[in-house]
């Protein structure tokens, strides 16, 4: 009696070109195909995005010119509010009402949103810069490079944040460069002189991982500069922690500045119809804590947009931080 071997069914045509012709994707293009299937996420991008346009378009969505006083107009409540008082009373031309000396309050927030958004992100690029350059110098030469620089960074990472901004900016007000710019390059650079040293670290640590792999040696026995391998090797390969960082960074300053500006010392306060910046939502805080009695709104308004954009930084850096972890590719 003969037996035959259980036939073996074959791929077809078809399938063998489409397994062939598939295109593979980066690490980052998979990443991306994750990120914006988290909801969440792309909610959060959502939210920036709109904040985005607001500081952009923000002389054209403003309904009235933010330094302008109106007469008669002050303490006007928002659209949600009721006062027996008809002084007080609300008026359609101004929906979040008024503050103590007649400015709308709803274009001061727009412009605010401005402030908060260059706050946030021009800083982040020379946070970047400094913190990469140290953290991958270090990793990369070791020894007394790596004990020198880590020295430093530990130095800087034990001051305290708020405490450094504060005399930084109270010492250096009233200088040349406390004026440049209604104080905003103070700002900028209080926030980078200290902010670099956890991009730094995370640099760091990456680089000493990825420098032992066999394409970083492959690169070096071939007779690869070590400029070329740190750049060409090295930090595309060290990137995913640093832009997780990076998410957190942003939402990290507008809050720094949000409080200087409730302590008083942020951007400096300008009369100038013209200026770009006239007022920030920390300086709307402090304006709203004096004001919260009479005008509510004053308050309520920038509190609310800071929350917003520190929820939607963190739903974006959460989702930046699973969809670039390799081990989160089999769950999604």
């Amino acid at each position: 009696m003969s037996s035959q071997a259980p036939a073996i069914n074959k791929p077809t045509a078809s399938v063998q070109q489409a397994f062939l012709t598939k295109k593979s994707r980066s690490l980052y293009q998979d990443a991306w195909a994750r990120l914006i299937k988290n909801r969440a996420s792309v909610g959060g991008m959502i939210i920036i995005a709109i904040f985005l346009l607001i500081a952009i378009f923000a002389p054209l969505l403003a309904p009235h010119p933010p330094q302008e006083r109106y007469a008669g107009k002050t303490y006007l409540h928002a659209f949600w509010s009721t006062s027996p008082d008809p002084k007080y009373a609300f008026d359609p031309s101004f929906p979040l009402g008024t503050d103590s000396i007649g400015r709308d309050v709803l274009s001061r927030v727009i412009y605010g949103a401005r402030t908060s958004m260059a706050v946030g992100f021009i800083p982040l690029t020379v946070i970047l810069l400094i913190g990469m350059a140290v953290g991958m110098t270090a990793g990369f030469f070791g020894g007394q490079v790596d004990n020198l620089l880590m020295r430093l960074t530990d130095i800087v990472y034990a001051f305290p944040d708020i405490l450094f901004f504060i005399i930084m900016i109270t010492a250096l007000r009233d200088t040349w460069i406390g004026g440049l710019f209604n104080g905003f390059v103070l700002l900028f650079v209080s926030l980078a002189l200290v902010s670099w040293v956890t991009v730094a670290r995370l640099m760091r640590g990456q680089v000493l991982a990825v420098k032992e792999r066999d394409y970083v040696e492959a690169a070096k026995s071939i007779g690869s500069t070590d400029g070329r391998i740190m750049m060409k090797h090295i930090l595309p390969n060290s990137l995913a922690p640093i832009i997780v960082s990076a998410a957190f960074i942003v939402p990290s300053a507008i809050l720094a500045e949000a409080i200087l500006g409730y302590l008083g010392i942020g951007i400096r306060p300008t009369t100038d119809p013209d200026a770009a910046f006239p007022t920030s939502w920390g300086a709307l805080l402090l304006d709203g804590r004096i004001a919260m009695n009479n005008q509510p709104a004053i308050l309520v308004a920038p509190l609310i947009c800071v929350t917003l954009v520190m929820l939607a930084f963190t739903f974006v850096g959460d989702g930046l931080r699973d969809a670039l972890d390799p081990l989160m590719k089999g769950r999604s």
